[in-house]
């Protein structure tokens, strides 16, 4: 009998488009055994999707669209977290 197990898959695009390009991405996969290292920032040279579009049209599920950010004025210019920041979700299978 197969169970099902979440992955979240984190991408950050360069703006705010579901198909603008990927510039960051993280992928936590709960159907991983136990002890098996899950993939880290800096693990891959290439995101696993181009765009968020592209990552649906792969069966994830977007369950968190990133707010707009808040630039204060004179403040335009500072650096700080990546501000597209998209959730997405998937099931997977595993016996």
């Amino acid at each position: 009998m197969a169970n099902e197990r979440q992955q979240l898959l984190i991408l950050h695009l360069a703006m705010p488009d579901l198909d603008s390009h990927t510039v960051a991405w993280a992928l936590y996969d709960g159907a991983l055994p136990a002890g098996q290292l899950q993939m880290n920032t800096g693990d891959q040279n290439e995101p696993p999707y181009k765009s968020v579009i592209d990552a649906m049209r792969n069966g994830w599920f977007v369950i968190q669209l990133a707010p707009a950010p808040t630039y204060l004025r004179g403040a335009e210019h500072e650096s700080g977290h990546l501000p597209y920041e998209y959730v997405l979700e998937r099931r997977v299978a595993v016996s």
